[in-house]
């Protein structure tokens, strides 16, 4: 486990800096597959089926309900794009790592 899958999203409305480059390197190092492109942090999963993809989206909103920190989503028949950012400060923070490390747990239970 990375840790950031244990952690919390703090609230951010704004008025904090987001993350320098430097920061999203180490940060993306810490989990599995992601990729900062275009100014989120983004990844795409592959399923068997639609049911399969439908199980992810509705388990990524419950995370994203817990959490307060929502994604967003791209959904195919076998496919489901999930892309964060930090609205609020107009990049990313802490909070979009640790949502992301969340997701990725979703597949170690």
């Amino acid at each position: 486990m990375t840790g950031l899958a244990d952690k919390k999203c703090k609230p951010c409305e704004g008025g904090v800096a987001p993350l320098t480059p430097g920061e999203i390197n180490t940060l993306l190092k810490r989990l599995n597959g992601w990729a900062y492109a275009g100014g989120v942090l983004t990844k795409t999963w592959e399923f068997r089926n639609y049911h399969e993809t439908m199980a992810f989206v509705n388990a990524t909103a419950w995370i994203s309900h817990r959490e307060d920190h929502h994604p967003d989503l791209t959904v195919g028949y076998r496919q489901c794009r999930v892309e964060y950012i930090t609205h609020a400060i107009g990049g990313l923070s802490e909070n979009d790592f640790i949502c992301a490390a969340k997701l990725d747990a979703l597949f170690e239970l």
